[in-house]
Formats: C-alpha cells, sequence, structure tokens
C-alpha cells in the first residue's frame, strides 16, 4: 500500500506486561531517543495516540480546556 507523504503505520506485539516496541522508522521519523518522556492519550471511542512530544503542551492545553469547559486556541 502506498502511504500518503508523511502518513505511516505499523503493528507491534504487546509483551507480557503490556509493553511494546516503538519501531525503529517510527523513533527516527519522531525523533524518539532512549530516556525521553512521550503522552499516550487514550478515547474509549477513538483509541489510543502517542502524539509528537513537541506537541504535548497542546494537546495537554485542549485536554484540561475541554474538561473545565474552557474555549481553547487552534
Amino acid at each position: 500500500m502506498k502511504w500518503p507523504q508523511g502518513k505511516k503505520a505499523w503493528t507491534v506485539k504487546i509483551g507480557e506486561k503490556g509493553q511494546f516496541v516503538i519501531p525503529k522508522e517510527a523513533r527516527e521519523m519522531f525523533g524518539i531517543k532512549p530516556g525521553d518522556t512521550i503522552i499516550v492519550l487514550g478515547d474509549v471511542e477513538r483509541g489510543l495516540a502517542i502524539p509528537p512530544a513537541e506537541m504535548m503542551d497542546r494537546y495537554i492545553s485542549m485536554i484540561f480546556g475541554e474538561l473545565s469547559g474552557e474555549e481553547t486556541e487552534n
């Protein structure tokens, strides 16, 4: 399958402890290095997401703004 530019998909297996390895290509694409902290977002209807680190503040603001009923900037 040919992916749209900038889009990729990978499959991973979940280990006995619930852990999975982020594929090397994905780590390189997003600059994820050993010791980095990532955020995992979950939505019962939409699933899990692991956004790029530089977007963490934006996502946290969006989530907390939504929870408190505040408007967020786009």
